[in-house]
């Protein structure tokens, strides 16, 4: 296994440090301003001027593996920039590399027929347009997503969609021109994973009715958001069926893959701010004639928070080192092992930085606050922990179905019947 980054992606992620450098980080707290003035979920205009700098630079799409619509990266060699991106919630789409829209651009370029692609990829990838992805539901458990219980039924020439989702992020942006939405077109499928099939729905559309913007700890995530939304009788033309009836699982698959190893990456970017902070914090502040910096509680968190973030970042690589090399199906122990690791990690490193910011970290003021809040979410989206670790788990038994392995050196053989059996004797053991 070989992590070290190529030639072209440390030129990237330097050029896209750079770039936040210069003009990222100074404009936060006017970005931030402009969100608090007027509709908050109208586009922040600097960061529309953002976008016309980094496609000017030559930093846009810098995702798409396996593409020539991208900058023609690996999954590996976009880690270090990713994470860069990261560190700010603005940096992501400055350079039209945040979410739902990568997702939901991979999956028009893997699935897509090319009316598709003319009409919403295009847009997607020049930054004209944005997107939404309706999954997740209210009245079951998403975490099983055979549990979704919308409907897409068939009448003549157009699919009739029946259901209520939320957390469909960016669905209320007004640029959002293109929904991705999962359901039910043949429920009574003895195969539960062929029950479901994704289809698109223009936006604006009738029937489609956002009925309010899901807060995360108070904050709204304006002006993208997440929301909660209703399709009532909502029709569209055939044509817009993805990939065809009954493959909702197999694009879900496709989707979520590199989906979740973007968060990963966003997330240890994230986390390194936090440590940042919480270093240059400490050094600043004295309690009991120390510095903070000085006390060693502080010292064992930032060096625990070091250790985190460095496994963090060596299982994500792996991860996408195997989604290069071998495919995201093989890999998908790798992807769902990062996804619970890297929020974890993210989690705790950033409530050690609040915690060393004292009352001053539970505020807005310094964005730890906010941090949390999109590191705690990322432990449900794209699949809760519990979910990702049994699929671990079942992973790592399937290895011994046929329990054979004797690898380690002993296998314990346990007694057979009768005079064999000895309860006072040791166990034999095959060596």
């Amino acid at each position: 296994m070989d992590f070290g980054y190529s030639d072209k992606a440390i030129d990237i992620r330097d050029r896209v440090a750079v770039f936040m450098e210069e003009h990222i980080y100074p404009s936060e707290e006017k970005m931030m301003a402009e969100i608090a003035t007027g509709d908050r979920w109208q586009p922040i205009p600097y960061l529309e001027e953002l976008k016309q700098k980094a496609k000017a630079v030559d930093l846009w799409n810098l995702f798409l593996p396996e593409s020539d619509l991208g900058s023609g990266l690996t999954n590996l060699e976009y880690a270090p920039a990713c994470e860069e991106m990261g560190r700010s919630a603005f940096a992501p789409e400055a350079f039209n590399c945040s979410a739902p829209d990568t997702g939901n651009m991979e999956v028009l370029v893997r699935y897509g027929t090319e009316a598709q692609k003319k009409r919403w990829l295009e847009p997607l990838l020049a930054g004209e347009i944005r997107s939404a992805f309706a999954m997740t539901e209210i009245e079951v458990a998403s975490s099983d997503a055979t549990n979704i219980e919308t409907l897409i039924r068939r009448e003549g020439d157009e699919y009739v969609i029946q259901g209520r989702k939320w957390w469909t992020s960016g669905a209320l942006d007004p640029r959002c021109r293109i929904l991705i939405l999962m359901g039910k077109t043949d429920p009574d499928n003895e195969n539960r994973h062929k029950q479901q099939s994704m289809i698109l729905v223009p936006m604006p559309h009738p029937g489609v009715f956002i009925k309010r913007m899901l807060p995360v700890f108070g904050y709204d995530d304006a002006p993208h958001g997440h929301g909660e939304v209703y399709f009532n009788d909502v029709r569209v033309p055939l044509e817009n069926m993805l990939l065809g009836e009954g493959r909702g699982f197999e694009i879900a698959q496709g989707r979520l893959g590199p989906g979740r190893i973007h968060h990963c990456m966003r997330l240890i970017g994230l986390a390194e701010r936090a440590l940042e902070r919480m270093c240059r914090r400490t050094k600043m502040r004295t309690a009991f004639g120390r510095t903070i910096a000085d006390q060693t509680v502080t010292q064992e968190r930032i060096a625990e928070a070091r250790i985190k973030i460095e496994q963090a970042r060596l299982l994500t690589l792996k991860a996408a080192w195997m989604m290069d090399t071998v495919g995201n199906k093989v890999a998908r122990k790798e992807i769902a092992m990062i996804k619970v690791a890297a929020p974890v990690m993210a989690c705790e490193v950033i409530d050690w930085a609040i915690q060393a910011f004292g009352g001053a970290g539970v505020t807005s003021d310094y964005g730890l606050a906010q941090a949390y809040s999109m590191a705690r979410l990322l432990r449900l989206a794209d699949g809760p922990d519990e979910v990702h670790r049994n699929q671990i788990a079942r992973l790592e038994l399937r290895q011994y179905d046929n329990n054979t392995s004797t690898r380690g050196g002993n296998a314990y053989v346990p007694p057979l019947d009768g005079d064999d059996i000895n309860p006072l004797g040791p166990p034999r053991w095959v060596v």
